[in-house]
């Protein structure tokens, strides 16, 4: 079975599903080396055991405050509590899973407006790639490692920074890791 898996980028505490996959169920645990340095680590959450992320989406903000452009944002089971930015059309494989990514994440700029993760892409199984179109600020990373075979991507974990209230300054994504089931 195939799953649209969202990219989260709010800390939403969500109960998994009963049956659900879980940390041990996981067989490898892909992340990537240039990930923002902002916010915190959310708990993982994992597709419903037996079924695989197929695609993602992803939703970019818009200007928070002045000279303020957040990155990647997105919900996790319908909870978009952010509320602003604009979601972009959905990406699947068309064959296969989710099985590596790549993020386009900017640097750290001081008293400039900082933005971290921008972007998002990912491979599938089949060796398709599908491209984000997100922000072009900031530069790609290398490929995380690939699931091992007949896996495929049931779970992630999300480094996101909450509002900045005084600051006005919010990256939102910062960083993933994604985890394999097979």
């Amino acid at each position: 079975a195939g799953i649209l898996l969202p990219v989260v980028v709010l800390v939403v505490a969500l109960v998994a599903p009963a049956g659900a996959w879980s940390n041990e169920a996981a067989s490898a645990a892909l992340s990537v080396e240039n990930g923002g340095p902002w916010g915190d680590w959310g708990d993982p959450e994992f597709c419903p055991k037996g079924s695989f992320a197929t695609g993602f989406q992803l939703k970019v903000g818009t200007s928070q405050g002045v000279g303020d452009l957040a990155g990647v944002w997105g919900h996790v089971g319908g909870d978009d509590t952010r509320g602003q930015g604009t979601w972009l059309p959905p990406l699947s494989c068309s064959r296969g899973r989710l099985s590596a990514f790549r993020l386009r994440v900017e640097a750290p700029r001081g008293l400039w407006d900082d933005t971290a993760a921008n972007n998002l892409d990912m491979a599938c199984s089949d060796g398709a790639v599908l491209e984000g179109q997100g922000g072009n600020r900031g530069t790609w990373g290398n490929w995380s490692s690939f699931c091992p075979p007949g896996g495929g991507v049931c779970g992630l974990r999300t480094r996101l920074e909450g509002p900045q209230r005084k600051a006005r300054d919010d990256t939102a994504l910062n960083d993933l890791d994604f985890f394999c089931c097979n």
